[in-house]
């Protein structure tokens, strides 16, 4: 089908056409989020069946939709520097909006969404290709797609305090593997960021939980710590902006959650400890 008839939707404000069966239009969407046409990928296929999940189409089909998103995350893993990419990217998007669905709406067993979480993990985990933006083909952003997806599942009713705690560890085994070579330079610590303060907000785990975990990232984060034979900052960017997003969340963000101030002070105490040359008083 044309980019012409695809216009028309959009044009239609993504309404479902009517003259071609839904999983027709499913199947050629779902290739479409492999593009490597921003147009088509971004402005098209993403905002259909985003819109159309929100809309309430596919809530009986939400596990065969998810599924097939699932799938897509393998497609071409492994792959650095490809334009496979932006089908796993774009289904993991997906696969965020099919479970902000079930999140308000309760559609999904609970075995379902551990499947996905599952299979959501492996992929963030393993993802090779942590370009953000592709001169000429827009956003991959597969880390920060990813953060996202995080987060909708950390939201969901199915999943409990270990889950939550899994789901920062996960967070934080991003941000500490990031090869030095392939900065995280696109606002991906951000989103990491914002994926953690979804989880912290449903306010299952304590500071004495917590605390391990900012440390960790913090013993990352410092650049520092170690010998001076290479470049230290490299390999803790992720790390330490990712310390910095969470101290303005913690600080700024609406909603904080219930350990809040026992986490500020944790997550200040890493700051001190990985930028205390900066912190000296100056003496003369």
């Amino acid at each position: 089908m044309s980019i012409g008839y695809w216009d028309q939707v959009q044009a239609a404000g993504f309404e479902v056409p009517s003259d071609r069966p839904l999983d027709d239009l499913t199947a050629e969407l779902t290739t479409m989020l492999g593009s490597t046409r921003p147009e088509v990928r971004d402005g098209t296929a993403y905002p259909a069946l985003a819109t159309w999940i929100d809309n309430g189409v596919y809530d009986d089909l939400l596990v065969g939709l998810g599924d097939g998103m699932v799938a897509g995350l393998s497609v071409g893993l492994g792959e650095s520097g490809t334009d496979t990419v932006f089908r796993r990217s774009f289904s993991a998007l997906i696969v965020a909006e099919c479970l902000e669905r079930d999140n308000s709406q309760h559609l999904l067993p609970g075995g379902k969404v551990m499947e996905w979480g599952d299979r959501l993990a492996t992929w963030f985990l393993t993802e090779r290709d942590t370009r953000g933006f592709v001169p000429g083909k827009g956003w991959a952003h597969a880390v920060a797609h990813g953060a996202d997806a995080l987060g909708a599942l950390g939201e969901s009713p199915h999943l409990a305090g270990a889950e939550h705690a899994v789901l920062l560890d996960i967070l934080a085994e991003r941000l500490v593997q990031q090869p030095a070579d392939e900065p995280l330079g696109a606002g991906e610590p951000d989103r990491i960021a914002a994926a953690a303060m979804v989880i912290l907000r449903r306010n299952t785990l304590g500071v004495d939980a917590l605390e391990p975990w900012v440390h960790r990232i913090g013993a990352a984060g410092n650049p520092f710590g170690g010998p001076v034979d290479h470049d230290p900052f490299a390999p803790t960017a992720a790390p330490q902006a990712f310390l910095r997003a969470l101290f303005v969340h913690l600080s700024l963000a609406p909603d904080p959650p219930t350990v809040r101030p026992d986490l500020l002070l944790v997550v200040i105490e890493a700051l001190r400890m990985t930028n205390a040359p900066y912190l000296r008083v100056a003496t003369r």
